[in-house]
């Protein structure tokens, strides 16, 4: 028995193993190109607006707030950047494990000619086995995973920080700045934008319109990106992968639904979520271990997922043969088969687990 990819789709004649794309291919899709563009609209209204609301030469106080601003920009475009640039991490071409008998606990990609790392799944994006893919971002352009796990979710939790924080600097400018030519009549409201004011920074009718643009970017961008900030963490608390939740999931209804005996053990909880939480959430971002091997529960080991998903399959298979019906018992299988090739679920499966 080995672990070939039976449930891989191999490659065509005509597929080729792409290179990595460079930075700036990277950076020139619709994806990078929109967030960095939200980034920059915010910052500039709001260091343009905190100029109008507090003169920095003025105070310590406003000093501090312009240089607090333009500090946060620059932590959300490193997280951002380095997310973008350094990537998951992804299994070298050709990887095997180095005991040949662990070979039996693996998937074969037959696109990148080598065995799955625990952890691991080829992204069809990408087109490469990616260490401990969580998903494929179009935001960044890249997967999220081991390597840049870390920097991704600095970027999660800045990034709606500094949103709020913006936003509150372009309403108190709006309030300050509109408060004089504001006028209030029995059925209307007037706002005379041609009351002299007196700062250092104009503002007319195309700055308003833009600090009222960026704000409700500011806004969006808060409640967005923190419920991913959210999803991420609870993830994040049970050394989990959004790929693993879904296994993790799947594997439980199934036990439960077909009364299995089986108990689902998950290897990477730590038991701790602080332990957990150390696992992704590094100073800078620095990744964790080598992307190969992984901290695992006391009495388990690094290939208990995927040992666990194949004895799931297995009872699976003894149960199929037992229906009342050859055509009921081709149905399940196949549609079996077919869930787990589509999210690419690391599985060892035998060749008599998959005939039809």
């Amino acid at each position: 028995m080995h672990g070939v990819g039976l449930l891989d789709s191999g490659p065509t004649e005509a597929m080729t193993h792409r290179p990595d794309p460079s930075v700036l291919r990277r950076l020139c899709h619709w994806g990078p190109l929109l967030a960095l563009s939200v980034i920059l609209v915010v910052s500039c209204a709001a260091v343009l607006d905190s100029l109008l609301w507090l003169w920095p030469l003025g105070t310590a106080g406003a000093l501090w707030n312009l240089m607090a601003l333009i500090g946060w920009t620059v932590l959300i475009l490193y997280h951002y950047l380095r997310a973008l640039v350094v990537g998951p991490g992804r299994v070298p071409t050709g990887w095997r494990p180095a005991k040949r008998e662990d070979e039996h606990f693996l998937q074969f990609c037959s696109i990148c000619q080598g065995f799955k790392a625990p952890r691991s799944h080829h992204c069809r994006k990408c087109n490469r086995c990616v260490m401990k893919m969580d998903h494929h971002c179009p935001w960044i352009n890249n997967c999220c995973g081991h390597k840049n796990h870390s920097n991704f979710t600095w970027f999660l939790l800045f990034a709606p920080l500094g949103c709020i924080y913006a936003a509150v600097i372009l309403v108190m400018t709006m309030y300050t700045q509109l408060y004089s030519r504001l006028s209030f009549e029995m059925t209307k409201m007037k706002i005379d934008m041609s009351v002299p004011q007196v700062s250092h920074v104009p503002f007319g009718i195309s700055a308003f319109a833009t600090s009222l643009f960026a704000l409700g970017l500011a806004l969006g961008t808060t409640i967005a990106v923190g419920l991913l900030f959210c999803l991420q963490m609870k993830s994040i608390l049970r050394n989990r992968t959004s790929v693993e939740s879904w296994i993790e999931d799947k594997a439980k209804e199934r036990i439960s639904y077909y009364n299995l005996q089986e108990e689902f053990v998950y290897p990477y909880d730590l038991g701790s979520r602080w332990q957990n939480l150390r696992e992704v959430f590094r100073p800078w971002g620095a990744s964790c271990g080598d992307g190969i091997t992984w901290r695992v529960l006391d009495g388990c080991h690094q290939y208990n997922l995927t040992v666990r998903c194949f004895v799931l399959v297995e009872s699976f298979e003894i149960f199929f043969w037992s229906s009342v019906t050859k055509l009921t018992l081709k149905i399940k299988k196949r549609v079996y088969s077919e869930n787990i090739a589509k999210f690419g679920v690391g599985l060892t499966v035998k060749v008599a687990a998959l005939r039809y």
